[in-house]
């Protein structure tokens, strides 16, 4: 994990463990790939922005046979479209209560908790994160997810934590610089 270290910071030998074990990443949207901001035109446009680094390790993942998916508590076709552009294949948006969608995914993909890494910005994040075998906070996540999630990213959300989440998994599981592709 010297090399996780080496581009990011330095972590424990159960977070490498925890990492290594990991099947499915799931991702909160706001906070989390954007800055947490919406941006709104005056005819009702919304605005995101999306980092495209946080868009290659996604693909990254998925190459690797890593799932990926979104919980998101928000609606958006914006969502939608990105996530669609980097070939996520499961998007759960407008979701009160997250952990059904958790558990739907547990289901469908027939994983554990344990093989399950959480990213998230904010409280409603945590109902899911306590069941994750590697619960993560962005690092300008709410200081109540900071304290108890199991790592807290350097780069904060919308500047590139996703990515630095994937390149955590990649190296965990000896998957590193195998993607070849674009960032999309």
């Amino acid at each position: 994990m010297l090399l996780y270290q080496q581009l990011y910071q330095a972590i424990s030998a159960d977070i490498a463990a925890r990492a290594a074990n990991i099947k499915l990443l799931i991702c909160d949207v706001d906070g989390v790939f954007s800055d947490g901001r919406i941006y709104l035109g005056n005819d009702g446009e919304e605005l995101k922005a999306f980092h495209t680094r946080d868009g290659y390790g996604i693909k990254a993942l998925r190459q690797a046979n890593i799932e990926v998916a979104v919980i998101t508590g928000r609606t958006s076709a914006l969502v939608e479209q990105r996530m669609r552009a980097l070939t996520v294949p499961y998007i759960f948006q407008g979701q009160e209560n997250k952990t059904a969608a958790f558990n739907q995914l547990l289901q469908q993909l027939q994983l554990r908790a344990d093989q399950v890494a959480y990213i998230g910005d904010d409280l409603a994040d945590w109902e899911v994160m306590q069941y994750c075998g590697l619960a993560i906070a962005v690092q300008d996540a709410h200081p109540y997810l900071q304290h108890y999630a199991h790592l807290k990213t350097s780069l904060p959300g919308g500047f590139g934590a996703v990515r630095e989440i994937c390149d955590l998994l990649l190296i965990a599981q000896g998957k590193f610089m195998q993607f070849a592709g674009s960032s999309t």
